[in-house]
């Protein structure tokens, strides 16, 4: 009895020689389409990884308008509780959360979390906005209300960071804390305060100017809790570590916000395109000149 071999036809050869020449078809049109999985990872990798040109600010000071990056800084006291855990982390767009299948923009609510990545790009590099009216190019005040925007490289949409008051279906995943996430909703909820870092001399820089490059506290204006990263909760993605950021604020013996609750508005590098301040010597090691806010009054 003769072996079958490869060119024998048998079973039902001439549904399966239809259903091949369906499936290359189908694959050809979203080819063409732009349909394909592949296709959609790799937009949404050139958006959301795309570098970034940060503003520079030519005063020191943070303006509305302004492109930044936000970073909660290295602390010695982190390494301390968590030797895993070291250097500043950025403020950025929470990959997990976004669905493939729709990578043609961001889709609202969207997650954040802290990535130890620091080079601008699209998921980590935020819009100041005015809420209140305030013009573009004015600079940001310390007690006056700014949103953050993003849009992960997308043109076509931008979202806010907002928080809202934690309830039994809403709270972040790890540390069951306040939330935050991004929204396309314009509402008190995306409202911010940049708070002076020394509690005894905020009444007195009430008003002033903030300053970029510089510590500061960001505070949610409709819940008053600090933008935080605990940085004992971290998910595991295909970027490495990512740390959950919440809205808590910590606060030592002192009533004094500890290093979770601090920030840093990076701006550009004027000698750098796709560079940032941090990569710049501080000469002024406090983190504000001291005749700064005296030269605006």
């Amino acid at each position: 009895m003769a072996a079958y071999r490869r060119g024998v036809l048998i079973g039902n050869w001439s549904e399966d020689a239809c259903l091949e020449e369906d499936r290359l078809r189908d694959f050809m049109i979203k080819r063409e389409r732009g349909e394909l999985l592949t296709q959609k990872i790799s937009r949404l990798q050139d958006n959301l990884l795309k570098k970034k040109e940060l503003s520079v600010s030519q005063d020191g000071f943070v303006h509305f308008g302004d492109t930044v990056m936000l970073l909660n800084p290295d602390n010695r006291s982190s390494v301390e509780r968590f030797p895993g855990v070291c250097g500043s982390l950025a403020l950025a767009i929470n990959l997990d959360g976004i669905p493939v299948y729709l990578a043609k923009s961001l889709q609202a609510p969207c997650g954040v979390s802290a990535v130890e990545s620091l080079d601008p790009e699209g998921r980590n590099a935020f819009c100041i906005l005015s809420v209140d009216g305030g013009a573009v190019g004015e600079p940001v005040r310390f007690g006056q209300n700014f949103g953050l925007g993003t849009t992960g490289g997308f043109s076509d949409q931008m979202l806010y960071l907002a928080s809202d008051h934690k309830s039994f279906i809403r709270s972040a995943k790890k540390s069951c804390l306040q939330e935050v996430f991004l929204t396309d909703e314009l509402s008190y909820l995306i409202c911010w305060q940049a708070t002076f870092l020394d509690p005894q001399l905020r009444l007195e820089y009430e008003g002033f100017p903030v300053p970029a490059n510089s510590k500061i506290i960001i505070t949610h204006c409709h819940t008053n809790r600090s933008l935080a990263v605990p940085r004992n909760f971290w998910t595991r993605s295909y970027f490495g570590k990512e740390y959950e950021v919440v809205c808590h604020t910590y606060l030592d013996s002192h009533k004094a916000e500890e290093d979770k609750n601090y920030w840093v508005i990076v701006t550009g590098n004027p000698s750098r395109e796709d560079g940032t301040m941090m990569d710049r010597p501080n000469p002024h090691p406090s983190g504000i000149r001291k005749n700064a806010f005296h030269e605006e009054k």
